[in-house]
């Protein structure tokens, strides 16, 4: 029997107590039987003391994870009865067993025993191979799996038991307390205990340090019993003696995961960026879509809470001693026939399945973004705005990714990233040659954004369809419920309905008769009478007539689905498309324009393109190659429609005195830019005469235009796409006429037939350029008013003498540059001419026509030079007298 003295019941349940609360401290157990002597203890007389080792008794414990060995803990006591029971039925050699010394680190059992014989190797070998024929008789030794294939070795070294984090793995170090072992010893030595995949060879160490090998094993198991049963062994041969002591390698060294992902940067990186874009994916991008969501449904608008409007309605407003001011409406319809007209198409638009793009462009001012807020105000549908204006003043691509991700709601957003991503880049270059690809383009940042936010319309779509639907089915179940009732009330006045819950009462069948079955009440049969012929007229149906009746319940049934499916359709607004400025525009309408139309291809949403120019469409048209875009244009009223608003607008401001001639020929002078006429309707409600304010908007856009189309000096004059004689040319012209042919102006003096300078005059709105099938037409000023600025400008002597003697200085350069290619021509022909034989007498030279051609034109370009010169001296003189 194994030892049950208190001592040893103490050191076990210690043992066992540490192993449980290892997870929270760290604890040291020592077991107070753990021999430190040698392997062979000499006793009284012939007995000698050595150890066995059981393997495989408990679980082997890999790792501080590992949670197995609780089970051998739980079943300690029960197996090392079972052993000792077990093994003390050997009596060879007089066997005795003094102890059982469980080690569960390892799984196995050290077990201290005497025996006696005089050859001692005989006798171990015999007394081993009894127990092993003992164990097999009984069908192996306990373990705590009960399968039985422990195994009984011999101990020849000393037993070394500790409780170190230092588990069992597959690979034994061996080190060498005096001289090298030979790999053929150490194969010899350690492959009993099972089977050896590699044995390396000792390498230099530092002096002071043991000389080692590492012995790597098939198996863990197999490792624990080389290091629990050679641990201590002395191996001697003619060089000399050597103590081997053995403990376990950790299969993965310190670091060495560290150090092999640096060592290849070719492999990890890629794997990484792969893991990360993944982790986007898989996780931020749900967040994303719910994010936009929640901002087109206003999940997180405190706004259209029940409890805030409740408290809004019953204590805000109760409270608040100022009212709501009135919101700008637009034009009446009555009175602006161009904007009825433009609003019936976008409502037409938006009442059909989306198929293309709806472009309303106009002129800036003329209120299309009012009339596009007003038609969705209307509808009540949910919209997202996208504002190109805003967008366009980002400095930097990060700012504009952040600006595109706030107006649609897409978060979380990590732009700070890609300035990150561009160094992460730059240091791939140096470790392996060539960038990592882990940096966006901002073109892609923007698509991400976008197909994001399309996810999410097309979540909104199914949420606000089956909102609606589940609306129509509880409308309809309602109806069903009311007619019920009606049938019911019916049937009650005419005295056929029966109450079935009288049968629980009367019964049925013939005692039901003695209630209320389905006889007539007395003194109802009028209401009988109307109810039998209300029956009998639906019996007398024709079945055409009930098959009409029901193609006309699915007709509606269908209407009424369509009707739905329009009225859930989100709609999606992007304004200032190819508003001036931005350094990203391109790539940014690009994006837009294909976002755009994928959207309405897939009738995701409604989607109108709002812009002032409708050479704008030129992007969404590339975007959509096989269906046309539909325009819907808004123009400047006319005068008797700017005079009907200004009426109407002033009336409703609580002016009723009527207009006088000099009133409506100021009020002409404005046009029917619905911008300039709300700037006048609010100048004259602020107590300003109608002639003084309309005096005013010309002025301001007089001081307006100069800095706008020449510069506020001559450096800010280089910074402008077009030159000051360009600009005056123009200006000039349309202050004398309506409008210009555009193709007489662009191959004129100073253009020459540069379209970018007039294309880029139109987008800042100082022009405005009209087509006609297709092609460029006439130039007319950007606004109504600016043709009476127009005439202010060139009215002003001291700005025209200016600008005619830039002009005329530019057009006299051209001029001589003229004369001088005149005179060089002709020298030359002159030389030609010496040589030139004419074979007829009365045909003419082709160097005599050519001298002919140069002096008219160098006669012509000499006249302008003259005439010029005279016309800038006397501008000069004006400038003189500083008028």
């Amino acid at each position: 029997m194994y030892s049950k003295s208190p001592l040893n019941l103490a050191a076990r349940n210690l043992r066992s107590l540490s192993y449980k609360t290892r997870r929270i401290h760290t604890s040291t157990r020592v077991s107070p039987d753990t021999p430190e002597t040698a392997s062979t203890s000499k006793l009284d007389g012939d007995s000698q003391e050595r150890w066995l080792f059981i393997d495989s008794v408990f679980p082997i414990r890999l790792g501080i994870w590992d949670l197995r060995h609780y089970i051998g803990i739980l079943r300690e006591e029960n197996l090392l009865e079972r052993l000792h029971e077990r093994l003390e039925t050997v009596k060879t050699h007089d066997f005795h067993i003094h102890e059982l010394q469980p080690y569960q680190k390892d799984g196995g059992v050290f077990v201290r025993f005497t025996y006696t014989g005089r050859d001692h190797q005989t006798a171990l070998e015999t007394l081993q191979t009894d127990l092993q024929l003992e164990a097999t008789k009984h069908g192996g030794l306990p373990s705590w799996s009960g399968l039985n294939h422990c195994n009984i070795w011999l101990v020849k070294g000393e037993p070394f038991l500790e409780d170190m984090y230092r588990y069992p793995s597959g690979i034994v170090h061996v080190s060498f307390q005096g001289p090298d072992v030979p790999e053929e010893a150490l194969y010899s030595l350690f492959r009993s205990c099972g089977r050896i995949q590699n044995i390396t060879s000792p390498t230099p160490v530092p002096a002071g340090t043991l000389r080692s090998s590492d012995i790597l094993f098939h198996r863990v198991r197999s490792a624990t019993i080389a290091r629990n049963t050679i641990h201590g062994y002395t191996f001697s041969d003619g060089d000399g003696i050597t103590r081997l002591k053995t403990v376990y390698q950790r299969p993965i060294q310190a670091h060495a995961i560290r150090d092999w992902l640096t060592s290849h940067p070719r492999i990890v990186l890629p794997i990484i960026f792969f893991l990360l874009g993944t982790l986007t994916y898989t996780i931020f991008d749900p967040i994303r879509v719910l994010s936009v969501e929640g901002k087109m449904l206003n999940w997180f608008d405190y706004r259209e809470y029940k409890l805030y409007k409740w408290l809004r309605a019953n204590a805000l407003d109760r409270f608040s001693l100022t009212s709501l001011a009135r919101e700008d409406v637009s034009p009446q319809g009555d009175i602006w026939k161009e904007r009825k007209d433009a609003e019936s198409a976008v409502r037409s638009y938006l009442s059909d399945l989306p198929s293309t793009v709806a472009f309303v462009h106009g002129p800036q001012g003329s209120g299309k973004s009012r009339m596009v807020e007003a038609i969705i105000r209307d509808t009540g549908r949910k919209t997202l705005v996208i504002d190109c204006a805003e967008l366009n003043r980002a400095t930097s691509d990060m700012r504009l990714v952040s600006a595109l991700a706030q107006q649609t709601g897409y978060r979380p957003i990590f732009a700070f990233l890609n300035s990150v991503n561009n160094m992460v880049d730059i240091a791939t270059v140096g470790l392996i040659g060539q960038k990592a690809g882990f940096k966006s383009s901002l073109e892609d940042q923007l698509k991400q954004i976008l197909e994001v936010t399309g996810t999410a319309l097309k979540k909104v779509n199914h949420s606000l369809r089956t909102s609606a639907q589940r609306a129509v089915k509880a409308t309809q179940e309602a109806e069903a419920r009311r007619a019920e009732e009606a049938r019911t009330r019916a049937r009650i006045r005419a005295g056929t309905w029966h109450d079935p819950r009288l049968d629980c009462i009367a019964g049925n069948g013939v005692i039901s008769e003695l209630g209320v079955g389905d006889e007539l009440l007395e003194g109802d049969d009028g209401g009988l009478a109307g109810f039998n012929v209300i029956e009998e007229d639906v019996v007398n149906l024709s079945d055409g007539g009930e098959k009409t009746s029901e193609e006309l319940a699915r007709q509606q049934h269908r209407h009424a689905e369509d009707v739905q499916v329009m009225r859930t359709l989100p709609i999606v607004v992007i304004k200032n498309y190819a508003a001036r400025g931005g350094v990203y525009k391109e790539e940014l309408l690009g994006v837009l324009a294909h976002w755009a139309a994928s959207l309405a291809e897939n009738q995701v949403a409604h989607v109108i393109v709002v812009s002032d120019n409708r050479e704008d469409a030129k992007l969404l048209a590339r975007a959509l190659p096989s269906k046309p875009l539909n325009s819907i244009a808004l123009h400047d009223a006319d005068a008797p429609t700017a005079l009907s608003f200004v009426r109407r607008r002033l009336y409703d401001a609580g002016i009723t005195s009527d207009l006088t001639p000099a009133q409506k020929k100021a009020i002409e002078h404005l046009g029917g830019r619905t911008s300039d006429l709300e700037r006048l309707i609010h100048k004259v409600c602020s107590n300003q005469g109608i002639e003084e304010a309309v005096e005013d908007i010309i002025a301001d856009g007089v001081g307006e235009l100069r800095k706008k189309a020449f510069g506020e000096d001559i450096d800010d004059a280089k910074s402008l796409p077009w030159s000051r004689e360009q600009a005056w040319t123009v200006l000039k012209q349309l202050a004398r006429r309506a409008e210009l042919p555009y193709y007489e102006v662009l191959l004129d003096v100073p253009f020459k037939g540069d379209e970018l300078p007039l294309r880029v005059m139109e987008h800042a709105e100082i022009i405005s350029i009209s087509t006609r099938h297709g092609r460029p037409s006439t130039i007319r000023p950007g606004k109504p008013v600016f043709k009476y600025v127009f005439e202010r400008l060139v009215n002003d002597p001291v700005f025209q003498a200016t600008q005619d003697i830039a002009l005329n200085d530019k057009v006299i350069s051209s001029a001589e540059s003229t004369v001088r290619t005149c005179e060089s021509e002709l020298s030359t022909l002159q030389d030609l001419s010496k040589t030139e034989r004419s074979f007829w007498w009365f045909r003419r030279r082709a160097t005599s026509e050519r001298r002919e051609y140069l002096l008219k034109k160098m006669r012509s370009a000499q006249t302008k030079i003259q005439t010029l010169e005279k016309r800038n001296a006397e501008l000069k003189r004006v400038l003189a007298k500083g008028v």
